[in-house]
């Protein structure tokens, strides 16, 4: 595998520096991101007013094999950069209204995923979930990585032992010990790294039932005995913090939910534990959040 280069961030960083003729290709590139990785090699070389082979030689400056090398990098980094490289002027918004627009979007957000739950998938999790051994959640990024610590945190209070995972390695190693009676519940926005899907094939060939909070029709929707599907749009504005680890956060505290009320001796009992805990710490016995 190649390594990635961020094809455009090398040519500001060397801008300025490059032979006069090959500063001609980055001045042109530079100014026409949205269109060049789109042109054939004699059509920078004409635009740039330079030779093919001095446009080859840039190509090669940065890094690549070649100018197909280089054109394959940049359709890649274009179709992700231009709304981050986007001039346009910034909505700097009074906190008010930030505040309107941010849960705005939660609320939208959340009703949309409301809409799109499968009840019956929601029974069939829960039922698995309350019957399970242990329980661990994996994800990979900020974003997933963070949800799953939020479903460890969620279910440890079930009575169920419950952890979360982030590291690949260690995912792939802990699902081999799994069987009959375990839960690995993966959580992917996107329903594609393949740590999470390596894990859920591990897992599942010794027996372990697994559960996947994703997108619908990815592909770790698909290798999981169940899936629990959410399509979420995205905000165009880059700015704004994603609703979709929100949503999610709030699908685990439903199946928490669900478990709790089918085990509700256990979850009164492990709950009274950890208040009993958490006295000489905070001082009084109101009610609080339970591990605030």
């Amino acid at each position: 595998m190649k390594p990635v280069i961020d094809i455009i961030s090398v040519i500001r960083r060397l801008n300025g520096s490059f032979p006069k003729r090959e500063q001609r290709v980055a001045d042109y590139v530079l100014e026409n991101l949205e269109t060049v990785a789109y042109l054939k090699q004699n059509e920078i070389a004409q635009a740039a007013d330079v030779s093919v082979a001095t446009v080859n030689r840039f190509c090669v400056t940065l890094g690549c094999e070649g100018f197909r090398d280089f054109n394959i990098r940049m359709v890649q980094s274009v179709a992700i950069s231009l709304k981050y490289l986007n001039a346009d002027s910034v909505d700097s918004s009074q906190a008010s209204q930030l505040v309107s627009q941010v849960f705005g979007t939660l609320v939208e957000t959340l009703n949309l995923a409301s809409n799109q739950l499968d009840g019956d998938r929601l029974e069939l999790a829960i039922d698995a979930l309350a019957n399970a051994r242990r329980i661990t959640f994996i994800g990979v990024g900020g974003g997933s990585s963070n949800v799953a610590r939020e479903g460890a945190v969620r279910f440890f209070r079930t009575g169920i032992p419950a952890e979360a995972h982030s590291d690949g390695y260690f995912q792939r190693m802990l699902a081999s010990t799994f069987g009959p009676g375990d839960v690995v519940f993966a959580i992917s926005a996107s329903g594609q790294p393949a740590e999470l899907l390596d894990s859920v094939a591990i897992a599942r060939q010794y027996g372990a039932t697994t559960i996947s909070l994703t997108r619908s029709g990815s592909e770790l929707s698909a290798s999981v005995d169940i899936s629990i599907d959410v399509d979420l749009p995205e905000d165009q504005d880059i700015f704004k913090p994603s609703a979709s680890r929100l949503v999610y956060m709030a699908v685990l505290d439903v199946l928490a939910a669900g478990v709790a009320r089918k085990r509700p001796d256990t979850v009164r009992e492990t709950l009274r534990r950890i208040r009993t805990s958490l006295i000489p710490l905070n001082k009084d016995s109101d009610p609080k959040p339970i591990g605030d």
